[in-house]
């Protein structure tokens, strides 16, 4: 089982990237929160794994920091909660944030993750409310490596922003049409991070 992998990163996107490893190059898609923390393409990055096997497929998951890590872990164990639903909640609610959300008990937190109703949420609460206390008690929360993304053209910010909404399993008409909106909307200068933020936002509503 893969749990961490450093090599050069090849390629990034808000959900996925590839990590050169002597030569091999291996796909792990991450949560919005770690794309806000790596470096450039071609520069060395380290990353926790979380190493989801199915029949049919063997799927790598990546994170900047063990707490992200964790709390991704944490979510897999609540009922109907697998590991691309886990990746969507954590691109909406930041790793420290949503483990606190949970030991409260505040569900309300919860549902402004796409994907996450009423239902899903007071039962993640009531199923992962002691195992986010002792994760918060035992699990010390780490700065990754610092992103430095470039400067984009809005048409190649809207095609990034789909492609993300897509690979989080929204319907391409609607990440298109939610895409436009939060672009039309968006301060000057918004990285792509916070156009993934507002556009899981609006997707909540």
């Amino acid at each position: 089982m893969i749990a961490r992998l450093e090599g050069l990163l090849i390629e990034r996107t808000p959900t996925r990237v590839v990590v050169d490893v002597g030569g091999v190059g291996y796909e792990a898609l991450i949560p919005l929160s770690t794309f806000s923390r790596l470096p450039e393409e071609g520069k060395v990055v380290a990353l926790r794994i979380h190493t989801h096997v199915r029949e049919d497929a063997l799927q790598l998951y990546g994170f900047a920091t063990e707490r992200e890590r964790a709390v991704f872990d944490l979510l897999l164990h609540a009922s109907r909660v697998g590991p691309r639903l886990a990746q969507t909640i954590l691109s909406g609610i930041e790793a420290d944030v949503l483990a606190e959300a949970i030991r409260r008990g505040d569900a309300v937190t919860l549902r402004s993750a796409p994907g996450v109703g009423a239902k899903m949420a007071e039962r993640i609460v009531v199923e992962l409310r002691d195992r986010a206390e002792a994760l918060l008690a035992e699990t010390p929360s780490a700065a990754g490596p610092t992103a430095a993304p470039g400067a984009e053209s809005e048409s190649a910010e809207r095609a990034q922003l789909v492609s993300a909404l897509l690979n989080l399993q929204v319907q391409k008409a609607k990440a298109e049409r939610v895409s436009d909106a939060v672009l039309a909307d968006a301060e000057e200068g918004a990285g792509i991070e916070d156009l993934v933020r507002a556009a899981l936002r609006r997707l909540a509503r």
